[in-house]
């Protein structure tokens, strides 16, 4: 065989392959979505982060029935990890709860969580500060702040008094 019928074979040859590439490459480009629901079991009320990674857009949705519909946005600039919030309904059934992703939106490639929401009360007011704390810790922990504050005076104006 000649050379240039080698060399028009090993085109041909290319030219098929790299008309076959497009068609392979969005399988081979990203692998199929990973989501997460955090935390995974909640009460009514409470916050859940979303996160889905590898959809390849730079858009994407989170529908569930405990809250509705959120819209995610990217994490970073590649858009590789797309992140939301959700509060979740007050009114919520307890019981288990599916968490759809859909990457790009409606008809986009989609993932599918399990969101458990329980029985009880979202803790809110004062953020778990003191929530946990009885009478007698909080007079002890006002007692020593009272303390340290009254020592500073005393020494600033002590302090005041000979440097005169």
């Amino acid at each position: 065989m000649p050379a240039q019928h080698r060399l028009a074979a090993v085109a041909a040859a290319t030219l098929v392959a790299a008309a076959a590439l497009p068609a392979l490459a969005p399988a081979v480009a990203y692998a199929r979505p990973v989501a997460s629901v955090s935390p995974t079991s909640v009460a009514p009320g409470s916050r859940v982060s979303l996160n889905v990674s590898g959809c390849g857009t730079k858009t994407g949705r989170a529908t569930s029935t405990a809250f509705g519909t959120v819209w995610l946005t990217p994490g970073n600039l590649e858009a590789t990890n797309l992140f939301g919030g959700a509060t979740v309904y007050r009114d919520a059934r307890t019981g288990a709860h599916q968490v759809t992703f859909e990457c790009g939106g409606a008809g986009g490639e989609r993932v599918t969580l399990t969101l458990n929401v329980t029985a009880g009360v979202a803790q809110g007011g004062l953020g778990g500060s003191i929530g946990g704390m009885s009478p007698g810790q909080i007079a002890l922990g006002g007692t020593l702040v009272a303390a340290a504050l009254g020592s500073g005076a005393w020494v600033l104006r002590r302090r005041s008094t000979h440097a005169a």
